[in-house]
């Protein structure tokens, strides 16, 4: 599992990298934001290209794991489908081939014969690119990635990557939008029980390089097995020692009204709202937020499986919202409904098995809030 993470870590860096390329590349950048007008409407390739992207950088971690580990065929899960029909009707499957040449004539057939564009992802997708973490390569765990599947989310907040808002974040500072917010995700669950054991999380667009023209990134991971919890990122205790005793609270800007008003007393009505699911976890794993509350369907199993192994790495988690508020009027204020990642939800069919409504939460500063 060692092995495993630092893999994940690897192709987490691939990710970001296939990212950047897209947003730098003129040839690529062009597809990426291009309206669909006119004759280039009807052009499948064109419309789709930032789902495109999101599909090269899932099938590009997918090939990269199967090919190092292939008893994890057929577990590894994304957002995505990777069949596209290009401008002449065609329908084409995306894969990642072991030759560099088979996979640029693939991707070349589905953006009907733009070589250009082509040959560019091609690089950036078999590019020998390795990340080196002292922590992450001295762990040590009793599990086979045989009993683990994985969850990726390969461009989270695609809509601030497409919109691409250069917004730079200091260190420990809130992001509400911009490219900060886009992230890579991989998770890893148990396939018996569906626990998130394992997670990277990289943030491709951190920060500017030192000319101020490209961006640079930066990567967490998380472990939480057994009696083994490891995590890239330290919880400062400084931060659950506050003035005052209210809450910092992260939302959706859609979220309910209803919401707001409830949480809105527990930290003196200063809400704070940011894009991306993965990056409001961020939030919360970073300490830069106490809480993140979803009441809509609109999060998937691939947005929190890699962060959730990082906040159970803390001391935190993330609970099904639903299930706690049932559990609360049946006088359970216990009942902490962790979520899991092995099974469909119940009585949906599709993408929509794959939804999650949750409350996250933190300890042990949340601990009494939680409990009332």
């Amino acid at each position: 599992m060692a092995e495993l993470l630092r893999l994940l870590l690897s192709v987490s860096e691939k990710a970001a990298n296939v990212a950047r390329v897209c947003r730098q590349e003129a040839a690529l950048f062009e597809l990426l934001v291009q309206e669909k007008t006119g004759v280039d409407k009807n052009k499948k390739f064109v419309q789709d290209f930032k789902t495109l992207a999101d599909v090269v950088i899932q099938e590009m971690i997918r090939h990269d794991v199967c090919t190092q580990f292939p008893e994890l065929t057929g577990f590894i899960h994304g957002e995505e489908s990777n069949k596209f029909e290009n401008g002449l009707g065609e329908s084409v499957t995306i894969t990642v081939c072991a030759k560099e040449e088979d996979t640029c004539d693939l991707l070349a057939k589905v953006l009907d014969g733009d070589q250009t564009a082509a040959v560019l992802l091609t690089k950036a997708i078999h590019q020998n690119l390795q990340i080196r973490d002292e922590a992450a390569e001295s762990l040590q765990l009793a599990l086979s990635p045989a009993d683990v599947g994985i969850w990726i989310d390969p461009i989270d907040a695609t809509s601030q990557y497409i919109e691409g808002k250069e917004q730079e974040v200091s260190d420990g500072r809130f992001c509400p939008s911009g490219l900060p917010c886009a992230l890579v995700l991989i998770g890893v669950y148990l396939r018996d029980t569906g626990e998130p054991v394992m997670g990277v999380i990289n943030q491709p667009f951190s920060h500017k390089d030192s000319t101020g023209k490209g961006w640079k990134g930066q990567h967490f991971w998380g472990v939480s097995y057994g009696e083994v919890n490891r995590c890239s990122f330290t919880y400062p205790k400084q931060s659950l020692k506050k003035k005052n005793d209210s809450l910092s609270v992260v939302l959706s800007s859609s979220e309910r009204r209803e919401v707001k008003d409830a949480l809105a007393p527990l930290c003196n009505g200063c809400l704070k709202y940011a894009s991306g699911a993965g990056y409001k976890i961020l939030c919360v794993i970073q300490g830069l937020v106490d809480v993140y509350v979803l009441s809509e369907g609109s999060t998937f199993k691939w947005d929190s499986c890699a962060p959730h192994a990082l906040l159970r790495a803390l001391g935190g988690g993330v609970s099904d919202l639903g299930e706690c508020l049932s559990a609360v009027s049946n006088g359970n204020k216990g009942f902490k409904a962790e979520l899991t990642y092995h099974q469909p939800q119940a009585g949906c069919q599709g993408v929509d098995s794959r939804l999650q409504l949750h409350l996250l939460l933190r300890t042990p500063r949340l601990t009494k809030y939680y409990q009332c």
